[in-house]
């Protein structure tokens, strides 16, 4: 790795840092909610930190960050091997595929039946977040399957050779 790369992650992992314990601070020290920022109906022995918003906001900001990072990366990653040898790099991209498979599979066989919740009256309880909950549970169920059985394997193939 470069110096100039190194570095520029050094001091942007510190910023990170920074700005999360500032924002951390801040939740947890900022005191309660008052005025719109208070949930009306909440039991008032339950604590309602002031900063939340704040603190939603630094971690959708730092799960976009990740996200575009994975996504540049992985762009260039493939970039450098299509250069070096094209048959491996397009070969890479199974592993997005059967991502982008698995997710349609599992959108297909997710129940959209909305459900009989007392007291609920918002507007999610929707056939397609319905849908989009079990997409993400299922995929979930799969990888963590796939992962089990990897670890499993991965250990016979060691102990074998």
């Amino acid at each position: 790795m470069s110096k100039l790369t190194y570095k520029a992650s050094y001091y942007a992992l510190y910023a990170m840092f920074a700005v999360i314990l500032i924002v951390m601070v801040l939740f947890f020290l900022g005191g309660s909610a008052t005025g719109d920022a208070a949930i009306p109906g909440i039991d008032p022995e339950m604590w309602q930190p002031a900063q939340t918003d704040a603190l939603l906001y630094l971690m959708y900001a730092l799960f976009g960050i990740a996200i575009a990072a994975t996504v540049v990366a992985a762009v260039f990653q493939f970039g450098a091997a299509l250069k070096d040898n094209p048959a491996n790099a397009v070969r890479s991209l199974l592993g997005l595929v059967l991502m982008v498979v698995i997710l349609f599979v599992t959108w297909a066989i997710g129940d959209g039946t909305p459900m009989n919740i007392r007291g609920y009256e918002g507007a999610d309880n929707v056939t397609f977040w319905l849908k989009i909950t079990d997409m993400f549970l299922y995929t979930i169920y799969i990888l963590l399957f796939v992962t089990i059985v990897a670890i499993i394997a991965s250990g016979i193939k060691k102990k074998i050779s």
